[in-house]
């Protein structure tokens, strides 16, 4: 978002996949919040600047190392002060999408928050990645997921009574199942909520349960299955679009991106290396293994 002096800039939109959730970008240079409510619960991240924000009875800073975070109704307000920029983006769940969430992460009841301002620099950034990566909307699975754990984090550290979420043990039967779903059908849609239900687990344990063990999230194992499965078959001489669209990726350009962001090549540059070799080429990260 191009940022002009004196002028506001903003952007609210709904997400197509995630119910009940919208989303602000905005870019302010005079604006002012007169004291208001959400009926939503709301969540906001500086990205550049700050502003002064009033929530019971308190004035305090926005900036870069503060999330703030308004309980449905919770009165606030906010203005510039001595700022001249204020960058931010903002999250809002209505109350039909908080329950969803819960249930997600396996919590009994919505948390309340006591406070509005955090300083927690990797929920901030959590929060941050989770925004941009449903404003680029081109990797809905990994949006599901980064909400999934953005929230779940807030939810279990700043929520009132800090309800632990129940973790699943390091069960290795219940991770070779939902390997070996990845690997038999990875070229279906294979969302988080499937995953997760079909070894009786909620989202968020299910994310757990990956980190712990192999140390990369479902998505992430998941990618890595559908590149392996690319390469096997552009070293077989398959074009990419039909590799893209064999192996799970939504299209061609989303299989360029995931090869060039694990590999820092692209599918184009693999093939041609394959083609020039009489033997497979020996790059690792394709080797197919379970």
């Amino acid at each position: 978002m191009p940022h002009s002096k004196n002028r506001n800039l903003s952007r609210y939109w709904w997400d197509a996949d995630l119910a009940g959730l919208s989303l602000l970008q905005a870019d302010f240079t005079t604006h002012e919040y007169p004291r208001h409510v959400h009926e939503a619960l709301v969540v906001a991240v500086t990205e550049d600047g700050g502003s002064k924000i009033e929530s019971r009875g308190t004035i305090e800073q926005a900036s870069r190392a503060t999330l703030f975070v308004f309980n449905p109704m919770e009165p606030h307000a906010g203005w510039m002060g001595w700022n001249n920029r204020w960058r931010y983006r903002a999250f809002y769940l209505t109350l039909a999408a908080i329950e969803e969430l819960a249930a997600a992460l396996g919590l009994e009841s919505i948390p309340y928050f006591t406070t509005n301002l955090f300083v927690d620099h990797e929920l901030i950034d959590a929060f941050l990645r989770l925004h941009h990566a449903i404003e680029d909307s081109r990797d809905r699975p990994l949006a599901r997921e980064l909400y999934v754990l953005a929230f779940g984090q807030l939810f279990t550290r700043h929520g009132s009574g800090k309800e632990r979420i129940e973790r699943v043990p390091r069960d290795h039967s219940i991770l070779r199942a939902v390997r070996a779903r990845m690997h038999e059908a990875y070229e279906e849609e294979l969302g988080l909520p499937k995953l997760s239900a079909s070894v009786g687990l909620t989202q968020f344990q299910l994310i757990s349960l990956f980190k712990r063990m192999l140390g990369l999230t479902p998505h992430a194992y998941l990618t890595h299955v559908r590149l392996c499965a690319a390469c096997r078959d552009l070293r077989h001489g398959e074009a990419i679009a039909p590799t893209a669209q064999a192996t799970g990726f939504y299209d061609q350009s989303a299989l360029t991106r995931a090869f060039k962001r694990w590999y820092g090549i692209t599918p184009l540059q693999f093939a041609t290396a394959a083609r020039a070799r009489l033997e497979p080429p020996a790059f690792a990260p394709c080797r197919q293994s379970r």
